[in-house]
Parts: structure tokens; sequence; C-alpha cells
């Protein structure tokens, strides 16, 4: 029976595997959930020939009870709200490896841990992922509950700041250290249940503490971030539990959730570390200083689509959140049938963030049958822009916002973006004037020149461009 579980572990972690492998293209990602599912749900069999812990019939119920949970959300949750089901269960994932941590503080105390500890005991390596999985799994559980919150736009919105705040995190930080150390040490100064009590506590106020500064902006690598800290918690877990495939599965999320977060601070030219602890302020300061009223372009669908049919010959469409929003990618999926049988030459620019998750944008285009090879990442087509004849922004704005190239205080200030305005003719059709999610309005808007405001639902709005490109 043991080896038996031991291969049905091998066997879970290899479905882990080529999950993942699979889920890095959206023609194989669907395949890839389910390959995932799969080895999952063998490590969960595998489990009950393992322990005699619970009885079939708690397990049972726990099990029924959490695929009801997750079948009722994922048919009900918007694809403009997966981000925020993607922190929700992620900070689940994270409280539970921080309690069975806790829980199992128990069992080590009974290992009669020599005072000072022994470097390679197995109550000292417990009582250290132990330390590890309350810290981490605590911090990535009070993280998500911000982000969720952000997303959601339920409460602490924007960015939160106040003096001495790092300040405050370093010390809660120090104290989690010197609590760890006194359970390390066997001390008797506190017990080491309470220590540790303490310690979840601790780390749930730093884990708020590092979220509630970060911006809008930046939310989808704060999202990323915790998702690898889940992963790490659940390896602790693993160690604690001595369950290989609890390690083997969390070494694999916390590994592609940080190289995940590496590409994307990097795609957004911002370092991680000033993300996370430079408070970074969600909304720029007020650029219009001197009181000035800004007007823009005001269009209908008619004469964008005069422009579209007699003033262009290559067009780029550069999606975004607002497209989501309105479901719209069906009739962006019509306007590039009927730019193209007149001729035009049509491709999308996708930037690593539209959107509030990276892939966010591809898998809406994806079920709107869009062939993959229209699709062009930014590093691919940032150059063509100088040679388009029209660019139409659907639903976005950082990402084609030209002050990120500025130097100075803006939330948006250094991040790589999409060169719209380098195009002959932009075409924006959003419903205001209405700055993005970073809260940094776009000068873009008011080039009257250049631009022109299709001031619109996504979906209304492109399905009368549509019908008038085809009316001529």
């Amino acid at each position: 029976m043991e080896n038996g579980v031991k291969v049905a572990y091998v066997a879970a972690a290899l479905l882990f595997i080529v999950g993942i492998r699979r889920m890095r293209s959206p023609e194989t990602a669907r395949i890839g959930n389910i390959t995932s599912a799969l080895g999952m749900l063998i490590a969960v069999v595998a489990v009950l020939f393992q322990t005699e812990v619970l009885s079939l019939w708690q397990v049972a119920i726990g099990v029924v009870i959490g695929s009801v949970i997750g079948a009722v959300a994922a048919q009900r949750v918007q694809m403009t709200a997966m981000p925020q089901m993607v922190a929700a269960f992620n900070g689940v994932g994270g409280a539970a490896a921080a309690l069975v941590a806790f829980v199992d503080l128990y069992r080590v105390e009974s290992l009669e841990m020599p005072p000072g500890g022994v470097l390679g005991t197995e109550g000292y390596v417990a009582a250290v992922a132990i330390i590890l999985g309350i810290v981490i799994g605590s911090v990535s559980f009070a993280g998500s509950v911000v982000a969720f919150g952000k997303l959601q736009e339920i409460f602490l919105t924007g960015s939160i700041a106040f003096p001495g705040q790092k300040a405050v995190n370093a010390l809660i930080a120090l104290a989690i250290v010197v609590l760890g150390a006194f359970i390390l040490t066997g001390s008797s100064i506190i017990s080491p249940v309470l220590a540790a009590a303490i310690i979840m506590g601790a780390a749930l106020v730093l884990g708020m503490l590092l979220v509630i500064p970060i911006g809008g902006a930046d939310m989808p690598i704060v999202i990323s971030l915790l998702n690898a800290f889940t992963g790490l918690a659940a390896a602790m877990s693993g160690f604690v539990l001595s369950n290989y495939v609890l390690i083997i599965s969390g070494s694999l999320v916390g590994a592609s959730g940080t190289i995940l977060t590496r590409l994307m601070s990097s795609s957004l030219g911002r370092p991680l570390g000033g993300i996370i602890f430079g408070a970074v302020a969600a909304a720029s300061e007020d650029d219009d200083e001197d009181g000035e009223e800004k007007s823009a372009r005001s269009v209908s669908a008619e004469d964008v689509a005069s422009t579209l049919k007699y003033d262009a010959e290559s067009v780029i469409i550069v999606p975004g959140y607002g497209l989501a929003v309105a479901q719209a990618q069906n009739s962006i999926a019509d306007l590039v049938k009927a730019l193209e049988s007149e001729g035009k030459q049509v491709r999308f620019a996708m930037h690593p963030v539209a959107g509030r998750m990276p892939g966010h944008m591809n898998v809406l285009l994806a079920e709107a049958s869009i062939p993959y090879d229209k699709l062009f990442d930014m590093e691919d087509i940032n150059e063509d822009f100088d040679e388009t004849d029209v660019v139409i922004v659907v639903g976005a704005n950082d990402v084609v916002n030209p002050i990120a190239r500025e130097e100075g205080g803006s939330a948006i200030s250094g991040m790589p973006i999409l060169n719209v305005d380098h195009a002959q003719r932009v075409v924006f059709v959003k419903r205001s004037l209405s700055p993005g999610f970073a809260g940094v309005d776009n000068p873009l808007f008011y080039d009257e020149e250049k631009t022109m405001m299709l001031f619109s639902d996504a979906k209304s709005g492109l399905d009368e461009v549509v019908s008038a490109v085809k009316q001529g």
C-alpha cells in the first residue's frame, strides 16, 4: 500500500507538470487545467490510503462542499471578475496552509526538541516549516483579501499609506523573527502555541499593510506574487505533514508564480522591490494645475467607419478592460471580418497586463475565435505603429498612456506602453474621459488633430461601426 501511494504521488506530480506546461497557450490551456485537476484528484484519493486522522465520510463532505463552491463560482463569475476570484481562491489556500501549520505545532511539541534546537533533527526542521507556513500563509491570506477588496472596489480602494508605514512593517517583521526564535530555541519565556498565535496575527497585519499602499496599476503583479506565496506555504505544509505531493505541487506553484511575477514586473518596467516596499500611489497628482478645461474630439460611429474605410490600409486594435466589461469580443471579431473584406490589414497589439491579469485579453479574443496569428506581443508590434494608419483602442488607457514615458511621481511612470500615439490616427472607444485603473489622465484623449473619441459602450459602439462599414 505504501508503494502504491508513492506511485500515485509521482503520477499526480507529473500531471501537475504537464498541466502547467499546457497552460502556456490558450489553445491547450483548457486541457492543461483538466490535467492538473486530475492530478489533484489522484493526490486526494492517495491521501485516504495514507492517513487515519479523518474518516472517509468527513473527507467526502469536505470534497463535496469544496466542489460545489468551485463549480458555482466558475459558472457565475464573469471574465471581468476573474482576477478577484483568483485573489479569493489564493487567499483560501494561504489560510489553509497557515492553519495546518498552526495545528501541527502540537505534534512538534511532543517531539521533545532539545533546548537550543539541533539543526537536522526532526523537531527543528518541523518547527522551521511550521513557522514559515504560518507566516507565508497568513501574509498571503491577508494580502489576497485586500487585493480582492481593491479589485472589487468594495474596501481599501486606491493607494493607502500613512507616515512611518515602512518602519511599522519592519517592526512587525522583527517581532515575527524574535517570536520564531523563541519557538526554535525552546525558550520558556513564552509557550510555543502562544508565540505561534501571535506570529499568525502579526503576519496577517503585515500582509494587509504590504498590499494597501499598492495602486491598481500594479495589482496584477501583486496577485501573481501572492499566488507564489501560497505555493510556498503549501510546500511548507508538505514538510509539516511529510506529504510529498504537497511539497512538489507547492514548489511548482511557488516557482512558476515567482517567475511570472518577475516577468510581469520587468515588462512593466517596475522593480519588484519598489512595488512591494515603495508604497506606489494609485493616483497621480493633478496635471491640470491651472484649472484649464480640456476638450476632446467626439465623433460618431459613421465618422469612425468612414476613416477606417477610406483612410486606412493598416489597422491595429488594442483591447483593454472595457472590452471585457462590455463583453464585446464578438463585436470586435465582426469588425475584423468587415475590415478584412475591404482589403485592410488588421492586427491586435497585446500588452502584457492589458485587463487586470496576464492573458486576460487573449482569452476573450480566443472566445470570439480570432486567429492567434493576429495577436502580437508588445515587443513584436511596437515599432509598427509608426507605419500604421489607424489604431482602435477599445476600453484601454494605462497601457497606451504617453505619461508613462515621463519621469516623475506618476503611478505608471516607467511602465512600457504600446506606442499608439505614433500612429497616424487613434480612435478611442470608451464611455467617458475617465482615467484608467491607475487613475492617471491620458493626454492623448485631448489631441484633437490625431484622436477621435467614440463615447459609447464598447459592444454597442463597435456594432454601430461594423454596420456603418458594411453599409459603406
